[in-house]
């Protein structure tokens, strides 16, 4: 059992290059994560916010048809995120977001408990209210579970970079597995390369750094390994999702390596050359089904295979 915590929102998608096709589809980075961990095997909570309103019972209906439980709080109207996409597939957001899950502590915190791996990030770490929540949670959860986090940044939404910054060390701090995209890093720590930034986080805690860099590839870190490969040769359709769907795959694969939980971290810390040189292929992998297809559409098991399959092959 893993949770996620984190927004639903609804991306309204626009496409110069199709003017008059202009799509709403379930998004937002947590929810996407739980979806794609939940298509990938995994019994997956989302502790989230969405009113009963068009628009989250477009989230609703989503969520249930992916098997993911949710835990709602919150009283605000569904969030919407308008993604309008450039020429190249690449997404830029303008967003109407509200972030609390007030009313949910207790089924929140019972989901938390129940659970082997906790996953956050996005803007459910930085927004008020509900960030000091989402803290709680995560603190909370490491007695038992391992933690994740994507701090999936949006300075339209937390502009000021220097706070940010130190929020997101907090939760670095806090985890075990810490997934960044180099826009991300370049972002928070503009006077260094993403490379050196996530270098950096590895001494703050995690066991693990991923840091994703579009076409060119992921480059995943530990303590005693580094692993670096290019992006999958496809036809993009869209990026929307891709980051999500990488750090779903990176949950799966360590589920399947038997490296979640607490009683794991030795386990995790001790992650072999050759396991996080699958791990970071079957992230890769994922996130290449995605940017294959409209929208953020992760792929389920049959279609990535599992990892230690992989890994099997790859050592014989």
């Amino acid at each position: 059992m893993i949770t996620v915590i984190g927004e639903s929102l609804v991306d309204i998608i626009s496409d110069p290059r199709r003017p008059q096709d202009v799509r709403a589809h379930p998004g937002g980075s947590p929810l996407n994560v739980a979806v794609g961990a939940a298509r990938l095997g995994l019994a997956t909570n989302l502790v989230t916010h969405y009113a009963a309103d068009r628009y989250g019972l477009m989230i609703e209906g989503h969520l249930l048809a992916n098997g993911v439980t949710v835990v709602r709080g919150g009283s605000a109207p569904t969030s919407t995120a308008t993604a309008t996409l450039n020429p190249d597939g690449a997404a830029t957001y303008a967003f109407d977001i509200g972030w609390d899950i007030n009313g949910a502590s207790l089924p929140a915190l019972a989901a938390v408990e129940g659970s082997e791996h906790v996953h956050t990030g996005s803007i459910a770490a930085v927004l008020a209210p509900g960030d000091q929540a989402t803290l709680a949670l995560v603190k909370a959860a490491r007695r038992h579970a391992t933690i994740s986090y994507d701090p999936n940044c949006r300075p339209g939404i937390s502009p000021d970079a220097p706070a940010a910054r130190a929020r997101a060390e907090l939760f670095v701090a806090a985890s075990d597995v810490v997934k960044a995209s180099d826009e991300d890093l370049a972002w928070l720590y503009p006077d260094r390369t993403p490379e050196e930034s996530a270098a950096a986080w590895l001494e703050l805690g995690p066991a693990i750094v991923a840091l994703t860099r579009g076409a060119e590839g992921p480059v995943v870190v530990s303590s005693g390994a580094r692993v670096e490969m290019p992006g999958e040769a496809i036809t993009v359709a869209d990026t929307v999702g891709a980051g999500d769907s990488f750090m779903a795959a990176l949950i799966s694969g360590l589920a399947q390596l038997d490296a979640l939980g607490a009683p794991a971290r030795s386990r995790l810390r001790n992650i072999t050359t050759d396991e996080l040189r699958a791990l970071a292929g079957y992230a890769n992998r994922a996130a290449a089904v995605t940017c294959s297809r409209p929208g953020a559409n992760p792929p389920a098991s049959a279609e990535l295979g599992s990892l230690t399959g992989s890994l099997t092959a790859s050592e014989g």
